[in-house]
């Protein structure tokens, strides 16, 4: 096995702090939805806005969990290049963590991306719905 280089895990900090940013976003535009959905809701106590804040709070975990698998492969990527001098056989371990638990962030993103595009689905319907009344 090759020696493990700084600048191999040094790839993956652009890519980690792009990754945080975008989670970080998409979790400030949830929350914001989610307390103008529960507003409503306190007033109308509709079917329709209670399943849209179940859903809600189901992506805002998933976002919490891709958030926290990608800082624990920040985590892992930064213990990989302090252990290079020491001990390589460690180092590939971390690194290959990080990866593993950076590909873990990108999966439950994209399974939130999934149920973001039903939750606009269930939106369009009712507005379809409640227009052909």
């Amino acid at each position: 096995m090759d020696n493990l280089t700084y600048s191999i895990p040094g790839l993956l900090f652009p890519a980690i702090s792009l990754l945080m940013l975008a989670y970080t976003n998409r979790f400030f535009g949830l929350a914001k939805l989610s307390r103008q959905l529960l507003s409503e809701y306190e007033s109308s106590k509709s079917e329709i806005l209670e399943k849209q804040i179940h859903n809600l709070r189901f992506r805002i975990t998933l976002i919490l969990y891709a958030q926290s698998a990608g800082i624990f492969s920040l985590i892992l990527c930064t213990c990989s290049m302090g252990m290079i001098p020491f001990y390589n056989i460690v180092a590939w371990v971390l690194f290959a963590s990080s990866l593993l638990f950076m590909v873990i962030s990108l999966i439950l993103a994209l399974i939130e991306i999934h149920l973001s595009v039903i939750a606009l689905d269930i939106e369009r319907n009712s507005i379809l719905n409640s227009g052909s009344k």
